[in-house]
Parts: structure tokens; C-alpha cells; sequence
């Protein structure tokens, strides 16, 4: 145990500053969950506010906004899972077809720019191009005698240019999984399709497809963890008052009443709900990820 210490030390010593700031900003405020069970006033601090044991879990389950709030996190988000699992597969699929380099190269750039941009920036960005009144979108729409269609007002047009514009900023760094497990099939493979005569589309059904399949499979049951998470940058700028009835997620709705409205106890009591819901779906998808792709992390 000496000489690993001897040897590692140095190593242990560049990972000790982030370990010091994991616990000070990821495990002390989780302390604050103390909240939850007190009448909290600000002026009072954690150690002299009243003890309200469940109440704000009861006033939860009673309030009238909770039932819609958690319906819209979980539609939300789980179409948000669908489509950041296929659209990706696809294009990966896709993109692996290509055979120039340079307009490959060029193609994966291009769709992963959007990614490292704010959703503050996307926002501003997608609040004029959709905009009722000259917005490139409803623009070329009225070429073909479309009314303006009012996507960021409308209860039945938010929820799908959510989730539209979330698979258009993260699709292309999310197909970067499976463009690295493609490029970890053996050639040999095709090389033997393509003499007993199989096409590329025949190639791609019984060699790509079957090949990077468990990489789906590990994918899939690890978004599930996320369930919960319905994207509150994204949510935030893009949601008004008109369409809090299908946009307003747990994390608007906690921002709105816990800090906005003052109701500090109660928020931090939806926002410990929603996390122990999401550590048991954690939990489900990585034992479901061990039993159907044999995926561990130690």
C-alpha cells in the first residue's frame, strides 16, 4: 500500500481540486434539503425556521398546478428521449454512408455547432425566426397560403417546437456514440457481404444495424435517468404565460413559486420529488442496462 501511495500521490494531488469543489458546489448544498420539512424564513436561517414535517409534500400532491406541472415533465421529456435516440441513430447510419471525407467532415461540424450555444442565445434566435409577424418560418409558410401559425403562443404548437428545436440542437453530438461505435466494426465484415453479393443496403440491415444495436440499447436505458429532466434553459426562454398549461415543467414551476414567488419551502420540496424520482429511474436504468447489454461501470 506504501509504494502505490509513493507512486500515485502526484495523481491523487492534480484530482484533489476537484474533489474539493465537487463537495463544496455537488455535496454540502444538498444539506439545504432541510428546507423541505420547515416553514423557512430567510431572516430565521435554516437552524431557527419552524419544522413543518410533510406538509409541503401533502400541499404538493393537493395543489392544483402540481398534476399538470408533472405530466408536462414527463410528455416532454420522453419524447425529447425518443427522438435524441432515433434522429441520432439515424443520421449516424446516414453520415457513415458518405465516402468524401472532406463533405463529411464539413456535415458533422455543421449540425454540432448548435450544441455548445446557449439556449439564452438559441431563444432569442428561435423567438424571431418563429415569430407570427415576419418570421422566416411562418414566412415560407404563407408562400403556400399557410396562415401565420403562432408556435411559442400556441398550446398546441409549444410542446412540438420544444422538442423539435431540442433534437435540432443536440442530434448531431449525440450521433457522435454511434458514429464511434461504427467505426469500430471490423471491415472484414463488409468485405465478406460484398463478395457473396449483399448491397450497401443489405450491408447496413444485417451488419451495421445488428453491430452498433447494443450501443442503442446502453443509450436508451441510461436516458432514462433523465425522464425527469424536460430542460429548463430551454423551457425558460421560450415559455410565456400562454402556454403554461402544456409548457410548464417541475424546474419553471419550482423557479417560479420557490424563488420568484417566495415559497421557498415548498420548492425545495417539489425539487427533492422530482430528484428521488429521478434517482429511482437512475437506479432502474442502469440495472436494465447491465441485464440487456451487459454495461457496467466498474
Amino acid at each position: 500500500m506504501k509504494k502505490y501511495w509513493k507512486r500515485t500521490w502526484p495523481l491523487h494531488m492534480l484530482l484533489l481540486p476537484s474533489v474539493i469543489l465537487l463537495i463544496i458546489f455537488q455535496y454540502i448544498p444538498i444539506l439545504g434539503i432541510v428546507i423541505a420539512f420547515q416553514n423557512y424564513k430567510p431572516w430565521l436561517g435554516i437552524l431557527n425556521s419552524p419544522w413543518a414535517g410533510w406538509e409541503h409534500f401533502n400541499y404538493l400532491f393537493t395543489y392544483p398546478a402540481s398534476l399538470q406541472v408533472i405530466t408536462n415533465t414527463l410528455i416532454i421529456a420522453f419524447f425529447k428521449m425518443i427522438t435524441n435516440l432515433i434522429v441520432p441513430f439515424v443520421f449516424a447510419l446516414l453520415l457513415n454512408e458518405v465516402r468524401r471525407m472532406s463533405f463529411k467532415r464539413l456535415v458533422q461540424t455543421m449540425v454540432y455547432l448548435p450544441h455548445f450555444m446557449s439556449w439564452v442565445i438559441l431563444g432569442g434566435i428561435l423567438i424571431d425566426i418563429l415569430s407570427v409577424n415576419g418570421g422566416l418560418v411562418n414566412q415560407f409558410l404563407s408562400l403556400f397560403g399557410v396562415n401565420p401559425i403562432f408556435f411559442l403562443g400556441s398550446p398546441d404548437w409549444f410542446r412540438p417546437t420544444v422538442i423539435v428545436t431540442d433534437v435540432w440542437k443536440e442530434f448531431g453530438f449525440q450521433a457522435i456514440i454511434f458514429l464511434a461505435a461504427l467505426s469500430g466494426i471490423n471491415p472484414s465484415l463488409y468485405e465478406a457481404a460484398e463478395i457473396d453479393g449483399a448491397n450497401r443496403w443489405k450491408q447496413t440491415l444485417h451488419i451495421t444495424v445488428p453491430s452498433i444495436t447494443p450501443i442503442f440499447i446502453v443509450v436508451a436505458t441510461l436516458s432514462l435517468g433523465q425522464i425527469m429532466n424536460a430542460g429548463f434553459d430551454q423551457i425558460f426562454n421560450l415559455y410565456n404565460p400562454l402556454v403554461y398549461s402544456v409548457g410548464d415543467i417541475i424546474d419553471t414551476f419550482v423557479y417560479r413559486v420557490g424563488l420568484v414567488g417566495g415559497s421557498f419551502s415548498f420548492g425545495t420540496a417539489v425539487g427533492l420529488f422530482k430528484s428521488m424520482i429521478g434517482f429511482i429511474f437512475i437506479v432502474v436504468a442502469y440495472r436494465a442496462a447491465y441485464k440487456f447489454a451487459n454495461y457496467r461501470i466498474f
